[in-house]
């Protein structure tokens, strides 16, 4: 009996340390799943139709289906050519000897648009359709003016800028046969810098982060909840847009992540922890409602993907915060009107840019 006993005891403890062993390595394959990014959606397979939730996976497991393809997702539109303002330009006519055709014109543009940071413009005199417009092939002019940003995101026009501004210009009335009238310079600067000083605590961009709760999401998962919201593919890796109704007009909300994971040669196994969410304010009319936009995206996503909303100082941010946000911007939208400068109008887009 002693002896019988003895057995069974050893063969029991043998039999639990098996089952200890298959409980942890249980636990770590369960850890291992939960650690993989979370997957786009499979689509169902052919024959009756059968309900399919998101599902987990390993990128290295054998036995998974394939995944499907990152979703296609059309480009955005391109922007409208930009045009000269006097509101936001300083602006120097340009008196021709003779009318000049585009394509003599062109052929004597400076190379750049650019004089420092600022944008550099110059139009001609349609001497058909009587409209100041960039030049083009076939068409003849019978006057120029040139222009040159006051105010960027990167500040005012400064003296060295407009100096440069006024030999590039100089160089291209020497090429055509032009005579410019500049402005005094000092009164430019002056200018520039009063809007400037106006136009900056209206600068409004409003960013929120999505950070995930649990799980990891992978590059199609993003792309796949967004899509449903109507986002498509920026331009450039790593941002989503979603597209203004108005044609060639900014996005109205831009969502980013990680561009080195949408570049990865496998972006399914990419893990993304958080990505951003964005409105720039000024860039977006106010009747196509962009702030309940921005809103409703942003608490959307975070329900689809597990995420928690926080502001740049890793607070979450609650109903009201948004709602303070909401009442703010009314007062910026009022304050830009009041100077013509409406959000959404091309001169807002050139100045806040």
């Amino acid at each position: 009996m002693q002896g019988d006993g003895s057995m069974t005891l050893g063969t029991s403890l043998a039999l639990l340390g098996v089952v200890v062993l298959a409980l942890v390595a249980a636990q770590g394959w369960w850890m291992m799943r939960r650690a993989a990014p979370r997957r786009p959606a499979r689509p169902p397979p052919a024959g009756p139709a059968e309900r399919v939730e998101p599902g987990l996976g390993d990128a290295g497991s054998a036995d998974l289906p394939p995944q499907p393809p990152e979703p296609m997702l059309r480009p955005a539109p391109l922007r409208r050519p930009l045009r000269i303002d006097a509101l936001i330009d300083a602006v120097v006519p340009i008196a021709l000897e003779a009318p000049a055709s585009g394509d003599f014109l062109l052929s004597h543009l400076p190379a750049s648009r650019r004089v420092g940071s600022k944008t550099m413009l110059v139009e001609g005199l349609d001497g058909e359709r009587e409209e100041w417009a960039w030049p083009e092939p076939g068409h003849r002019y019978t006057e120029l003016q040139a222009g040159v940003q006051l105010v960027s995101r990167s500040g005012a026009l400064n003296e060295i800028e407009y100096s440069e501004f006024v030999q590039k210009v100089q160089a291209l009335c020497d090429a055509v046969g032009g005579v410019p009238d500049f402005p005094d310079m000092l009164d430019v600067v002056a200018r520039a810098r009063e809007l400037d000083a106006f136009a900056g605590p209206l600068d409004a961009q409003l960013t929120v982060t999505l950070r995930a709760n649990e799980i990891a999401w992978s590059v199609g998962f993003v792309q796949q909840c967004a899509q449903r919201l109507g986002f498509v593919a920026g331009p450039v890796p790593g941002r989503l847009v979603l597209p203004a109704a108005e044609e060639g007009a900014p996005p109205l909300l831009v969502l980013a992540f990680d561009p080195q994971a949408a570049l990865a040669e496998q972006p399914q196994a990419a893990a993304l922890r958080e990505c951003t969410l964005s409105l720039d304010v000024p860039q977006s009319e106010e009747k196509s409602e962009p702030f309940p936009a921005w809103h409703n995206a942003a608490r959307t996503l975070a329900d689809d993907m597990s995420a928690t909303l926080v502001d740049d100082r890793g607070q979450p941010v609650t109903l009201h915060a948004f709602a303070a946000i909401g009442n703010e911007l009314q007062r910026i939208y009022r304050a830009l009107e009041s100077h013509d400068l409406a959000a959404g109008t091309p001169a807002a887009r050139r100045l806040f840019s």
